[in-house]
């Protein structure tokens, strides 16, 4: 019994890594793209397929959201932002831990410039404070269907938000007025040079049933 369930988990590992380097020939279905998708923190510098990104991003306009407000911005960072950016980033961890050692520095600068592709998502601000709550909710659902479209292509990807996106500089050199747009968060795109594997909450925690 054992060895058979082994070897099941044998033949769905080899799948799933099949579905990751060959997307076109084992392409992956939904509900394997939505169970498998993780959060990628280490990245392969290789350049993405040629229309991979756009695809992701036609998907991310297919999210849901109230009103039609397609209250969604993307910012695709070229060479020279990114340089502006990963400045930026080095400057916030520093306000946050003091001193940096070089490696610390060297690993900042790799995690910004390494991964092919960053984006920055924004959301346009609405002035009523429940439109807004939704327009959040709809961009969230944007950056997810981003997230998942490169995944069902084998691509990794990674939201992140905090110091860096929140600094008035990235405001300014993203060119987004603060007072129009609110930044979101970045997503990293690339290919996985590690994919984790991290434990979910078992449903049995998270699902309530009423009378």
């Amino acid at each position: 019994m054992r060895s058979t369930a082994r070897n099941a988990h044998d033949r769905l590992s080899l799948l799933h890594a099949l579905r990751l380097t060959h997307p076109r020939i084992f392409p992956m279905n939904t509900h394997h793209t939505l169970m498998t998708r993780r959060t990628i923190h280490d990245y392969k510098s290789d350049p993405l397929p040629e229309g991979a990104l756009k695809r992701a991003l036609e998907a991310a306009t297919r999210a849901p959201n109230h009103k039609l407000t397609n209250p969604w911005r993307f910012t695709m960072m070229g060479p020279e932002t990114r340089a502006r950016i990963t400045e930026i980033g080095v400057a916030e961890k520093r306000k946050k831990r003091g001193e940096l050692s070089e490696a610390a520095e060297a690993s900042i600068r790799t995690k910004f410039t390494r991964p092919p592709e960053l984006i920055a998502v924004s959301q346009v601000i609405n002035a009523d404070a429940h439109r807004r709550r939704e327009d959040y909710a709809a961009v969230a659902c944007a950056i997810q269907n981003i997230q998942l479209a490169l995944w069902s292509e084998g691509i990794g990807s990674k939201w992140s938000s905090g110091g860096v996106t929140n600094a008035p500089e990235t405001y300014e050199v993203l060119g987004i007025g603060p007072d129009v747009e609110e930044i979101v968060g970045f997503v990293w795109v690339g290919f996985a040079d590690v994919v984790p594997d991290p434990p979910r909450t078992p449903l049995s925690e998270v699902v309530r049933t009423t009378a």
